[in-house]
């Protein structure tokens, strides 16, 4: 991973999505508070898309295309793009990797110690911002893989934000102000959380970070209106003794072997992530086995489900659907956790 200076990156945020022969988008002017539902959600990013230049969820649209269909700058202008305003982010080390949303002429940031703010996009003006006060010299040394933080969620007038030291926290858009507020997990525990999270439905899902500490992976799913906990997928069997969470625990724990559950077993999910309304479906990818090793986990000619998988799950329920293992007995830390892109294809 190529590691960047944090001061370069602090001042130079926005600076390049904003044209100064442009004053700003038209799309963006034309944008009204509207409340983002589930039905905006699925348009978003599409032909039939009522908030055009709106950047709602993490990859644009619920089916992470990332691609937008606005057509103002194009080939003819874009060399002609030049700074409007800049933000600075403020300290924070570590890599700004945040993808921002933008809604009701608002751009939506969260820096890589969590603190979230928000921007009016015509002006760069500061609107609010809000620090979750993270124990910064704790949590460092509990956090898997580096200071970050991969974005936030936007729907029913709240801003969901992923905090490094496990909580998930709902924000007032327009405000800032807290709403409520989750304990996904404890760093003292080896767990964060960094991933951005995604609306599913009426549902805010998120994974936990720190496949390379004795952790059990897991994807939870709150209620956007009140942060309560809907349901808990485990990516990794836990101890036998205790039982089983679910038939699908029950047959993972086949595919392993030893003591395994004694050091987590791994499985962390975060980053790729979709959701596809038609069918309901939460789509995740999971990461390596804990310890990578095969010999240390006692997993010699075994699987290790559902680890370095993509994991299909019932969004009304968490229930496993399906599943594919794209790296079997993963004993390289190769991960199945890349940026997914739902589409329809015809293959000739």
């Amino acid at each position: 991973m190529r590691y960047v200076r944090p001061n370069s990156l602090v001042k130079a945020l926005f600076a390049a999505a904003i044209a100064a022969i442009f004053p700003l988008s038209s799309t963006v002017d034309a944008q009204q508070a509207r409340v983002v539902d589930a039905n905006i959600l699925k348009a978003a990013g599409t032909a039939n898309d009522s908030m055009a230049g709106s950047w709602l969820t993490y990859g644009l649209t619920q089916g992470e295309t990332r691609f937008s269909p606005l057509k103002q700058i194009d080939t003819s202008n874009v060399g002609k793009l030049g700074l409007s305003w800049s933000y600075e982010l403020g300290a924070g080390g570590g890599n700004q990797e945040a993808t921002p949303l933008v809604w009701n002429n608002t751009i939506y940031g969260i820096t890589t110690w969590s603190v979230v703010f928000a921007v009016d996009a015509r002006s760069g003006k500061q609107l609010w911002r809000w620090d979750p006060e993270v124990n910064q010299s704790t949590v460092r040394l509990k956090m898997c893989c580096g200071v970050l933080n991969r974005g936030l969620a936007l729907a029913s007038g709240l801003v969901f934000a992923p905090v490094n030291d496990g909580r998930l926290v709902a924000l007032d858009a327009l405000t800032g102000k807290v709403s409520w507020e989750a304990r996904v997990a404890y760093p003292q525990d080896w767990y964060s959380l960094t991933i951005a999270p995604r609306i599913a439905g009426n549902k805010v899902v998120v994974g936990v970070a720190g496949g390379d500490h004795p952790i059990r992976g897991f994807i939870d799913a709150y209620e956007t209106a009140t942060g309560k906990r809907a349901w808990r997928f485990y990516t990794v069997p836990g101890d036998p003794s205790k039982g089983f969470e679910d038939d699908a625990q029950r047959a993972a724990a086949k595919t392993w072997g030893g003591d395994w559950w004694k050091m987590g077993g791994g499985g962390s999910v975060w980053d790729g992530m979709a959701y596809d309304f038609e069918t309901n479906t939460v789509y995740a990818g999971t990461g390596n086995a804990e310890p990578w090793p095969e010999k240390f986990r006692g997993a010699k000619g075994l699987d290790n489900l559902y680890t370095c998988s993509i994991v299909a799950l019932d969004a009304n329920t968490g229930k496993l659907k399906w599943h594919y293992q794209e790296v079997p007995n993963d004993n390289w830390d190769l991960d199945a956790v890349g940026g997914f892109i739902l589409t329809d294809l015809k293959i000739k």
